[in-house]
């Protein structure tokens, strides 16, 4: 097997959040970028032989091909032995550390793709249907998701008002993982002023060099797909 794994980064994706993780860690690896579809907003067909449903993020390591984002965040960080971002059991933020790792992937990020699909529906809908399409998503957002996003931004408010990070006093793949999301959420407006704590995690996120250098490769204004 090859020592550098590859990172195949889909533009406006989840994986801008592996690319970040990357940067983190400090270890040798390749970059190769791919567009999106211009109409369709898809991953392109060589993309796809590497992931079938063409989501991002996906890493190729030797014979490995490896796709998901909590998965190769796990690999990544077993295989580079790293102990700094991810608490281990019996430290004082492993539960709190776990809980926002999964969270981001098992409740945040269904209901920001959801909102997704929902904006994207509305845009390509016939016009004389855009006026009922419109409505039942405003019922799915006002009935679905708002109530969910408001309970988990309060319990993130409460926890970032305790330590400045979801992980506790030091950034975690927890952090990593809840960026897309997180800041999904912000650029969608279920992040407001009232969020503060929030609001200060995601600028504190920015200021970090991993994350510079991430975006600096990235190449793009936001890791958000602009709907």
């Amino acid at each position: 097997m090859s020592d550098k794994p590859v990172l195949h980064h889909l533009e406006y994706s989840q994986s801008f959040r592996t690319l970040w993780l990357l940067e983190e860690l400090g270890i040798d690896y390749e970059l190769k970028l791919y567009e999106r579809d211009k109409k369709t907003l898809l991953a392109p067909a060589d993309y796809k032989k590497l992931s079938p449903l063409g989501t991002a993020p996906v890493i190729t390591h030797g014979d490995l091909a490896l796709a998901e984002t909590s998965a190769i965040t796990d690999y990544l960080l077993d295989t580079t032995g790293d102990k700094k971002l991810r608490p281990a059991a019996g430290e004082p933020h492993h539960a709190r550390h776990l809980f926002w790792y999964h969270t981001a992937q098992g409740s945040l990020m269904p209901l920001m793709l959801v909102d997704s699909v929902l904006r994207i529906v509305q845009k390509r809908a016939p016009l004389p249907l855009r006026p009922m399409v419109k409505l039942v998503g405003k019922i799915l957002v006002d009935n679905f998701i708002k109530p969910r996003m408001s309970v988990l931004l309060q319990k993130a408010e409460a926890d970032l008002n305790k330590a400045v990070w979801f992980g506790g006093d030091t950034l975690s793949v927890a952090d990593i993982t809840l960026s897309y999301p997180m800041q999904s959420a912000f650029e969608r407006g279920y992040i407001g002023a009232e969020h503060k704590h929030s609001r200060a995690w995601l600028q504190r996120i920015g200021e970090r060099p991993a994350f510079k250098s991430a975006q600096e490769k990235d190449g793009r204004p936001s890791m958000v797909l602009p709907l």
